[in-house]
């Protein structure tokens, strides 16, 4: 037999070849928006470095959060800008504040979304750190009663998904006991589990006004060269209740999105995070390179190293071509 004996281009040759034998097929359904809420009414604004994306009111919210709904985009995910920031983060358990009111008007008007409640400090304290700061110190334990205040009273509003995001020890033991004892046992726990200290946060802290306002977050967030640390964070965020986990960023850290994936029989998240998706952004508005093709491309590469769900501000965007049948 003539050489090449298997010629692996024959399935190549055309689109629809091609479909049949894919491996990794994207769907709306892996996608989870996340979108910023803010006091007022009636206001959306952009994120300058995050183009397409908004700070927006609860009325204004709603209606994003239905144009995704109806794409195909299942559940979305909120972070809060509250109208005054202190050192003890009280707004982040405020019943009436934004997240709440929030997660209670999407419930209204579109009870079948899967809202999900970011739970951490930095959008809400005047220092922009994750927990409770005593001199230039991030205190761990006494930042745990904080986090759960917020998780219960996301709970409280009807949220259907707790995600921390603020990497304590403990955090998520905690936040699982808190709900227990009131009531929402049945509620999930979305643990940011490996959560890196990476330079690709940038644009999300435009948008929340939440960088730290002394130092930074490396006494906290994880090591990037670190990938066992991270397997050991997982496991233990999973002994003390975690539902899913989450790895983020996603693009720099596909190979930990895959050691979790074969190590942990639990489902896991990675969020395409503010800085994956202004640089594409930034790049395809200077003509470098095709944007659709490359966020398609860019999705389908956090699917296949394993994420079974992505946190992505290209939900709708990428939800429409997947609607049109142009790519998946």
């Amino acid at each position: 037999m003539g050489f090449p004996e298997r010629r692996l281009r024959r399935l190549r040759r055309s689109e629809t070849a091609r479909r049949l034998v894919r491996e990794t097929r994207l769907s709306a359904d892996r996608f989870i928006y996340p979108m910023f809420v803010m006091p007022g009414e009636g206001v959306r604004q952009e994120v300058a470095s995050m183009p397409g994306i908004h700070r927006q009111t609860v009325d204004r919210l709603v209606e994003d959060a239905r144009e995704a709904f109806a794409l195909g985009v299942p559940g979305v995910i909120l972070f809060g800008l509250p109208p005054v920031k202190d050192a003890r983060g009280s707004g982040a358990d405020d019943p009436r504040g934004v997240v709440p009111s929030a997660v209670r008007a999407l419930k209204r008007e579109l009870p079948d979304l899967l809202v999900l409640a970011d739970v951490c400090m930095c959008e809400y304290t005047d220092h922009g750190h994750c927990g409770i700061v005593e001199g230039n110190e991030v205190l761990n334990d006494p930042t745990l009663a904080r986090l759960t205040a917020a998780a219960v009273a996301y709970a409280e509003a009807g949220c259907d998904v707790v995600a921390p995001s603020d990497m304590m020890d403990g955090r998520v033991a905690a936040i699982r006991r808190g709900l227990d004892e009131n009531g929402f046992a049945d509620l999930p726990i979305l643990s940011y589990a490996a959560k890196y200290c990476s330079g690709f946060y940038g644009p999300f802290r435009d948008a929340a006004d939440s960088a730290p306002k002394f130092g930074d977050r490396r006494s906290y967030q994880m090591d990037p060269p670190n990938v066992r640390e991270a397997l050991e964070e997982v496991a233990l965020d999973i002994e003390e209740g975690a539902d899913m986990v989450m790895v983020k960023p996603a693009m720099p850290y596909l190979d930990v999105v895959r050691a979790v994936r074969e190590r942990f029989n639990v489902p896991l998240a990675a969020y395409q995070v503010s800085g994956e998706y202004a640089m594409i952004k930034a790049a395809a508005r200077n003509g470098w390179l095709d944007h659709d093709r490359v966020m398609m491309e860019a999705l389908t590469g956090i699917v296949r190293a394993g994420a079974d769900f992505v946190l992505t501000y290209f939900a709708k965007e990428a939800a429409r071509l997947l609607r049109a049948g142009l790519r998946g």
